[in-house]
């Protein structure tokens, strides 16, 4: 990836986007905010992570799927703790 470019700030605006009109549908503004922010940081995150495997390049098969299962049970650990998800 890049320096510089992200997904995260493309994610949040259109979770805030559409978490705005479905809070304004419900009559719910705060929680449809709060929801599309979290679900566009949250595919933002995804995305760039996605990215970032992608371009580490297609040699190291063995490696790679080594990485791959360790971050997996990490993002299963943080996911299940019903903490915020965000590590600062």
């Amino acid at each position: 990836m890049e320096p510089g470019t992200s997904f995260i700030g493309i994610g949040v605006a259109l979770g805030v986007s559409i978490g705005t009109a479905l809070g304004v549908a419900t009559d719910n503004l705060a929680l449809g905010i709060s929801l599309g922010v979290a679900i566009g940081a949250g595919l933002g995150v995804a995305l760039d992570h996605s990215r970032s495997k992608r371009s580490e390049g297609d040699g190291g098969g063995d490696s790679s799927t080594g990485d791959g299962g360790s971050s997996r049970g990490h993002d299963h650990g943080d996911s299940g703790d019903g903490g915020d998800g965000g590590g600062d």
